[in-house]
């Protein structure tokens, strides 16, 4: 969490927006590697 926050603090997000938004990130990410490691190995 702490490297995304850096991260978004070097793009000028404010930190507390990205706070907010990075478990929806994190979770839509999940979701698409999941899917295509499925469609590769499926």
């Amino acid at each position: 969490m702490s490297a995304a926050l850096a991260m978004a603090r070097a793009l000028g997000v404010n930190p507390l927006v990205a706070a907010e938004l990075l478990p929806l990130i994190e979770a839509v990410a999940i979701r698409k590697i999941n899917e295509e490691m499925n469609a590769n190995h499926g």
